[in-house]
């Protein structure tokens, strides 16, 4: 059967390309992906315990049986539908273009609202003494915009607050130009602080959106925080035997 099989950030430029179709037998689980790029290169493999893995758009484990035609995507660590009845409807979305903070925040906010808590991600200068020139963001897309509306959801549920804009930027950014844009509006100040803090912790965990950073003397793909225990596949091998059902 034929499997699509995707490749973001650094595992792009180690496989040297974005996706390719690959042939497995019949009843293959994700794992026989891993094993298939592990064998072809080694490096591969010592990349294994920090990715995280996707079929057709939704995190999943390594046991998981795979049916033809499905797409799965190999995460490296990332840098990234209808309103409820009563709810205000989340403003959640990924753009290439410079993203208009104040027209969104004007837009967010409410007489009932007490507080809207704003975080403006910018691209800054430097990276540990290194003078940068500019980022460049890719993502998983489709992927990325249903995690990210998914956060937008649980945040309101979680903390009490009214609505959230939740923006992302890919492609080119230039010093100074907003990468990621939360808004979180709400009628007390302490919920909407929460929430804000909630959501940019845990879209730099969860979300597969990844940055490149372009020096003077080079460019390198930012180093990720560890994907969280409950979607990172369990370390080891791709050798080992996957878990039974």
């Amino acid at each position: 059967m034929q499997i699509r099989v995707l490749f973001f950030g650094a595992l792009k430029e180690l496989v040297g390309r974005s996706s390719e179709t690959i042939e497995l037998p019949e009843g293959a689980r994700v794992e026989a992906v891993l094993r298939h790029y592990a064998m072809q290169d080694p490096r591969f493999e010592a990349l294994l315990p920090s990715l995280a893995l996707s079929v057709n758009q939704e995190y999943s484990r390594a046991d998981v049986v795979l049916l033809p035609g499905d797409e799965v995507a190999l995460l490296p660590p990332v840098s990234g539908g209808a309103p409820e009845s009563g709810l205000a409807r989340d403003e959640v979305c990924i753009v290439r273009e410079p993203i208009a903070a104040q027209a969104i925040i004007k837009r967010l906010k409410l007489p009932e609202d007490g507080a809207a808590v704003i975080f403006d991600g910018v691209v800054r200068n430097n990276t540990r003494g290194r003078r940068t020139l500019y980022l460049d963001y890719e993502a998983y897309e489709a992927m990325a915009l249903k995690e990210m509306e998914a956060l937008a959801k649980e945040a309101r549920l979680r903390f009490g607050v009214r609505q959230v804009a939740l923006v992302h930027r890919l492609g080119r950014l230039e010093i100074g130009e907003t990468s990621v844009l939360i808004v979180v509006a709400s009628a007390h100040r302490g919920a909407a602080f929460e929430a804000c803090r909630w959501i940019i912790d845990t879209l730099k965990k969860t979300v597969p959106i990844w940055k490149k950073e372009y020096f003077e003397d080079g460019a390198v793909w930012a180093d990720g925080e560890p994907f969280p225990e409950e979607i990172r596949r369990p370390a080891g091998t791709a050798g080992e035997q996957p878990a039974s059902k």
